[in-house]
């Protein structure tokens, strides 16, 4: 993810992005993962000396990389997308304190406690646990190694570790999971209101569109059942002293001031897709080795030293 703090410090991007070309060559990376120099310029129709500038614009901008790859033919330049998300805060206002950053990553089947109710199941990346549709196997030990998790109503809750130093405060807690509705069966157009709490605040809602399954996810195993669940939404949740927001987008005015959050706090963080929302369409979240991200909850903590007469 490029964040961008301030809207100040954007103008290379915005500029980088401001350009047809500029926009095609991202979209043909993005289509094919991996192109050279030569199959960009061939594809755009234009010579590899006017494609130069306009790859090192992007590459300068950190929107794509390239690495040299030596062949029989001689060394080629081939170019990528290395970014899945740009945040801009519009309102930044430059504020360094949160310079110091925790990062953990959380295995989806570490959950502390869960509480769901059919259609479910839970899965490693090898096999099916138990039985679908039976809320009990998600106690059963295997589930430490879960890759996809489901259910149609219900909560699950994680533990995200705090291991700030003494006397420091959380100014920001960021989250990124992928995450779908959960239909029987599959269906793209299946929404589902998702509901998110910390520490058992509600601290907002998302409403996902669907459970997909039009496509096999990218890192979905082979094995897996083709009108399953297979792929989800990357989603970026973050809580700072503005409010709650998805991708930058406010959800709740519900901060981490009025959490009181600080280097001694519990934080429980909660999924839930309850009974009296307006579309109580399920919930499921996929870890590394499912879906389209490879990855299970990653977590971000910036902090700071609290003030004095705290």
């Amino acid at each position: 993810m490029l964040h961008i703090k301030r809207i100040e410090d954007g103008a290379e991007l915005f500029k980088a992005l401001g350009s047809n070309i500029r926009i095609s060559i991202l979209r043909l990376l993005i289509d094919n993962e991996k192109m050279s120099m030569n199959e960009i310029a061939q594809s755009l129709g234009i010579s590899n000396g006017a494609l130069t500038s306009h790859v090192k614009m992007l590459e300068e901008t950190g929107l794509i990389k390239t690495d040299t790859v030596h062949s029989a033919h001689g060394n080629q330049k081939m170019c990528s997308v290395n970014v899945d998300q740009i945040l801009v805060d519009i309102d930044g206002d430059g504020d360094d304190k949160q310079d110091q950053i925790f990062t953990e990553e959380i295995p989806i089947g570490h959950f502390a406690n869960y509480n769901v109710f059919p259609t479910c199941g839970i899965s490693t990346t090898k096999a099916l646990i138990g039985e679908v549709d039976d809320p009990r196997y998600f106690a059963h030990p295997d589930r430490i190694n879960a890759g996809i998790l489901w259910f149609g109503k219900g909560s699950i809750e994680y533990l995200i570790p705090n291991l700030l130093p003494s006397n420091t405060q959380i100014d920001q807690l960021t989250l990124s999971f992928e995450i779908a509705s959960e239909a029987p069966g599959v269906f793209n157009n299946w929404p589902s209101d998702i509901t998110f709490r910390l520490n058992g605040v509600n601290i907002g809602t998302w409403t996902s569109p669907g459970d997909f399954g039009d496509v096999r996810g990218i890192f979905t195993p082979d094995w897996w059942f083709e009108n399953w669940n297979q792929y989800g939404l990357l989603k970026m949740l973050a809580i700072n002293k503005k409010g709650t927001f998805i991708d930058g987008l406010k959800i709740s005015d519900v901060n981490v001031k009025q959490l009181k959050l600080d280097y001694k706090s519990t934080l429980r963080f909660e999924f839930a897709v309850e009974d009296a929302s307006e579309h109580v369409g399920g919930f499921t979240l996929y870890g590394t080795g499912f879906g389209n991200y490879n990855q299970d909850i990653k977590v971000q903590i910036a902090y700071s030293q609290m003030p004095a007469n705290q």
